[in-house]
């Protein structure tokens, strides 16, 4: 099993939403001219990430998947609402968003005006609905472990999305070959990071290492 701090890291690095799944590529691209507009954006897509993958934890765990009703009555065990698991899904996501457009309109006018409609349009990215279908894929044990998945999968779309805007702020200066300005440097940036973040797929985390250990001892043992 994989412990909570493997899966935080993880989900930040190797397992990074737009690097390793190019998911929420719309808001990515969109919103990334200016360093401001990222960082608010990517704040948002944090809160909305750790909000909504614990709240469907708790729907597939308690309310939809096979027998998750058995804590009513064991009558309910044979149930199965899997079914519906896309539509709660989303209704949660869009829930949380129309929360966060509301306070983001209320005390930051500003980078509400910035944002524009890619801050309602958080409810149909896909990096959002694909963190509760990864978290359901992978059925983790816990509550904890499915938050820390969220968490650090919001913190690192967050380093993507600021990432790629201060690099292009600094090309605003830079002499780009005109086919390739805008969205064309940026692909080809964007691709470079993903090749560069690769390399953390290579790290060995410490859930391997107690397995290791016993093996070593039961073969010396023998």
């Amino acid at each position: 099993m994989e412990s909570t701090l493997d899966i935080f890291i993880k989900a930040i690095f190797s397992e990074n939403m737009i690097f390793a799944y190019f998911l929420g590529m719309c808001s990515y691209l969109a919103v990334s001219k200016t360093v401001k507009t990222a960082v608010g954006l990517g704040a948002a897509v944090i809160f909305v990430l750790t909000v909504t993958v614990p709240v469907n934890y708790l729907l597939e765990n308690y309310l939809l998947k096979a027998g998750a009703l058995s804590w009513i009555d064991e009558s309910y065990a044979d149930i199965d609402l899997s079914f519906l698991s896309f539509i709660m899904f989303i209704a949660v996501v869009a829930s949380i968003v129309q929360l966060v457009e509301m306070i983001v309109e209320k005390f930051a006018p500003a980078l509400y005006g910035a944002l524009g409609i890619f801050l309602p349009l958080i409810a149909v990215n896909c990096s959002i609905l694909g963190g509760a279908l990864f978290m359901q894929d992978r059925q983790y044990s816990t509550i904890l472990d499915a938050t820390s998945f969220a968490f650090g999968s919001g913190i690192g779309w967050f380093i993507a999305i600021v990432a790629i805007a201060a690099i292009r702020e600094k090309i605003r200066y830079s002499h780009v070959p005109g086919p390739l300005r805008g969205l064309g440097i940026t692909f080809i940036i964007t691709g470079l990071m993903g090749i560069a973040f690769m390399s953390f797929s290579g790290i060995k985390y410490g859930k391997d290492k107690p397995a290791e250990k016993t093996a070593v001892v039961k073969q010396t043992n023998k």
